[in-house]
């Protein structure tokens, strides 16, 4: 029902962007801003249903308009007199920050790309009239900040939902779907990686929202850290439970201490409020009782260890939640690094640059007029589909949303307003664009269409004090952001455009280079690399292809160097910690050096002697020991089973 009628919350999140609009355009007319439209379509920018959303763009959109603006006057001064070189140090600069902006996550991206075509708003813009450049980069500034403060009331005025609020149910049911796939992995068998790959994309999902929380409350930040602390928590969660089981499967039968842990951990995947301290207390006396027993079997210690790693991991699930719940402190904050990949943050720059750089040499060579229009829509909607997750599904959301944004100004410039001048007219002629474009834009697959429709209808209508009635100017401005978006179409599909097969390699080669460093001891802090390896799981699972059983075998892989890549940086952060004890020295050493040389033979020599010499030390260092072992032996029986795809890879060296 909700795709024909929009549900209550649709059209209260409309109202509220058409009064942003509204509050924006009366401000900057009132200020007399000569780029008052551009107030207007800041708010159209950064129109989000959640306030968190709203308040993180809005701050890394100001950042941005700063820092281009700066670039822009910078770049006049030095190359005013001289378009060429003014254009390539543009497109340059466009290159340079979409290449940053790669490597950066949500609203921080967005950021460092607005400050690329800002530069083209700018400086291209007044390529003629560069004496002009210093005073357009004020306006913009003043445009962009009267937008953001006018959106900024409107939604705490009109109450708009809290981005935690939003978030604790997609958390809640998360935190519900791990604890379902634990208890199946733990009771019957590994579901396998298709399914574990499914489980992180509705865990991976919802970091965009714990990272908007921040700037929401004064407990923000808390919220927002006990969010991220669950949503690590929730990878460590379905990747302990299914190491759990291949290590009882590979034992062939329970010892007693193991079947206790599987009891105790199927327990934590109760719906209910589990205690996940005390199930980590028991459990970490398991671990030291094997190892104070002088076990033999580095399996069992390899399975008793990751059920205490589920335990832990299940507390600061429940922990981070009721952060989020409540503000008050999480036991951590963590970060959630995404994985991305240089070829393709390469690939992306340049395939702006190429495309500002075509466009103007044929715009030049044709001697069209308003080239400068032009060039700022090919490299701010280029620049837009480049932080976009589907470049090409935006492209076709921009080649359809342009003409349809044109044909709705034209229709209200020339058929509602029809010359006149009154601001009440204006506010309500707008109204029914804005409101469709918004209802477009909360449903995904149009999210597109009605984005590129509230942000350029009112770049084409181009409100301002007195409206301007100008047909021919319409008309050709028309044409040429329908032009950039048929630019924008081609250009991502033939301009170094990169298959799936190529984004799997990448992503395969990145692995390759993750797990080289974390074998040598330059592999970072556990819970990052968790959130890291997880996030490149999920690209390669969405860029796999081909019949179901390749496709599992190649998840399979790639979810094997992601755990050899956990367990060698694990391992070398607990050699670091080990004491300086005579009887585990030699067992450290021969452990560092079969990690280096990705020799499982010798990590087996390793495991014993601290087998061997572990009921000797402290109850801290035995635990120690435990979680070393569990990463030696991880990483030992992953050499041993995929040493074809290692030896292919480089990691292994030749037999």
């Amino acid at each position: 029902m909700e795709r024909i009628v929009p549900a209550p919350s649709a059209w209260a999140f409309a109202l509220r962007i058409w009064l942003a609009m509204v509050l924006a355009l009366y401000a900057a007319f009132w200020l007399q801003l000569s780029g008052a439209s551009s107030a207007a379509v800041c708010v159209a920018i950064l129109a989000q249903p959640k306030r968190g959303q709203a308040l993180s763009k809005a701050l890394y959109r100001f950042l941005g308009t700063l820092a281009g603006g700066a670039i822009s006057i910078l770049l006049i001064g030095a190359f005013g007199q001289d378009r060429v070189l003014l254009l390539v140090s543009v497109a340059t600069w466009l290159g340079l920050c979409v290449f940053v902006a790669h490597f950066l996550q949500d609203t921080r991206a967005y950021g460092a790309m607005l400050a690329g075509y800002t530069v083209a708003i700018v400086a291209v813009a007044h390529i003629d009239t560069p004496q002009a450049v210093f005073e357009a980069a004020i306006d913009r500034v003043a445009a962009i900040t009267i937008g953001i403060v006018a959106i900024t009331f409107i939604n705490d005025a009109l109450a708009s939902p809290s981005t935690w609020r939003t978030l604790r149910k997609p958390l809640s049911e998360a935190l519900s779907a791990t604890r379902a796939f634990a208890r199946e992995t733990l009771s019957q068998a590994d579901p396998g990686s298709e399914r574990a790959a499914a489980l992180i994309r509705q865990i991976a999902v919802m970091r965009a929202d714990a990272s908007a929380i921040g700037g929401e409350l004064d407990d923000g930040a808390r919220r927002g850290a006990g969010a991220r602390s669950a949503i690590a928590a929730l990878y460590a969660m379905a990747a302990a439970s299914r190491a759990f089981t291949a290590a009882a499967a590979m034992l062939g039968r329970d010892s007693a201490a193991v079947a206790e842990a599987r009891r105790i951990c199927l327990g934590l995947t109760d719906d209910g409020t589990p205690d996940a301290e005390a199930a980590a207390h028991r459990l970490g006396a398991l671990v030291d009782e094997a190892i104070q027993g002088g076990t033999n079997e580095p399996l069992e210690i390899l399975a008793l260890q990751r059920g205490l790693d589920f335990a832990r991991a299940a507390s600061f699930a429940a922990d981070g939640l009721n952060a989020l719940s409540t503000g008050c402190r999480p036991k951590r904050d963590v970060a959630l690094p995404t994985h991305r990949d240089m070829p393709v943050a390469l690939r992306g720059a340049a395939r702006v640059g190429i495309a500002f750089g075509a466009t103007a040499l044929l715009l030049i060579a044709a001697g069209w007029p308003a080239t400068s229009f032009a060039l700022v829509q090919v490299a701010a909607t280029c620049s837009l589909s480049a932080i976009a997750p589907d470049s090409k599904a935006f492209a076709r959301g921009v080649l359809i949303g342009m003409p349809v944004a044109a044909l709705c100004a034209g229709i209200v410039l020339f058929g509602v307003l029809g010359g006149e001048q009154g601001f009440p007219l204006l506010a309500i002629a707008i109204a029914p664009v804005i409101f469709v474009a918004c209802f477009l834009s909360l449903n995904p697959p149009t999210f597109g269409i009605g984005f590129i429709l509230l942000v350029f209808f009112m770049v084409l209508l181009s409100p301002s004090n007195p409206q301007t009635y100008d047909g021919q100017t319409f008309l050709a401005n028309a044409f040429l952001v329908t032009m950039a978006a048929c630019i924008l179409f081609v250009a991502v599909r033939i301009v170094l455009p990169i298959s799936r097969a190529q984004r799997r390699a990448f992503a395969l080669d990145s692995a390759r280079d993750s797990v080289l460093d974390a074998l040598a001891g330059d592999g970072g802090d556990a819970t990052t690399r968790t959130s890291l390896n997880s996030d490149r799981l999920l690209q390669f699972s969405q860029w796999s292809s081909g019949s179901g059983a390749v496709r599992a075998a190649s998840l399979e892989r790639a979810f094997d160097l992601a755990r050899l890549e956990s367990a060698a940086a694990r391992a070398h952060a607990q050699l670091c910690r080990l004491p300086d004890d005579p009887a585990l020295n030699d067992a450290a050493r021969q452990a560092r050096e079969g990690l280096e040389a990705a020799d499982a033979a010798t990590l087996a020599r390793s495991v014993r002697a601290f087998l061997r010499h572990g009921r000797s030390v402290s109850a801290p260092t035995r635990l120690d020991t435990a979680r070393l072992v569990s990463d030696l032996v991880t990483a030992g029986g992953i050499m041993e089973s995929q040493h074809r795809l290692l030896r292919r890879l480089g990691i292994l060296r030749p037999a």
